[in-house]
């Protein structure tokens, strides 16, 4: 019947699951450059993730498992809970890291950081946009080593300053 009422009215399905939880939320400490030569100051925000899975209905009639999607991206998010985010492929930003601490370099400023503290990044700014990037691409790996699903088209939001928002949508090839 279902089906029949889709084609009698030309309609089309799409599908796509949203995870938005109170858990999903980490604080850590950054700071970004721009205009190539200036650096804010060294400040933290109350971070939000919310994702978006699109793709086809499976055998159990869902996108995805919500429950192992929420447990890969809680893993992502306790992982930059309460640290120094620090990008290491900044062009002008110098991030050394050694067995007890990092030293970062922007220009004639120093910062010295413990190890345990940082989360090394590999993107060049810690923009919402970037971070978004950063947990949208760990998260397809994650959740398909977990659960041998790929997801092919995945949207990441990060919001760090409630309703600033920084989005990433990866595309894979199916």
């Amino acid at each position: 019947m279902e089906q029949a009422l889709s084609r009698r009215v030309g309609l089309s399905e799409q599908y796509h699951v949203r995870l938005c939880k109170e858990s999903m939320v980490f604080s850590a400490a950054h700071f970004i450059t721009f205009n190539g030569n200036v650096c804010e100051r060294l400040h933290g925000h109350n971070y939000r993730v919310e994702v978006l899975v699109f793709g086809e209905l499976d055998e159990n009639q869902y996108v995805v498992d919500f429950i192992a999607l929420r447990d890969s991206l809680q893993n992502i998010v306790t992982e930059l809970d309460h640290h120094m985010l620090l990008p290491t492929d900044h062009p002008s930003l110098r991030v050394v890291p050694s067995d007890a601490e990092v030293e970062v370099t922007f220009e004639e400023r120093r910062w010295v950081f413990p190890r345990g503290d940082c989360v090394l990044l590999p993107v060049s700014n810690t923009t919402a946009e970037l971070l978004a990037r950063y947990i949208g691409r760990r998260l397809i790996d994650d959740f398909e080593r977990s659960t041998h699903t790929r997801i092919n088209r995945l949207q990441v939001a990060v919001d760090e300053n409630g309703g600033q928002w920084g989005v990433c949508e990866l595309l894979g090839v199916q």
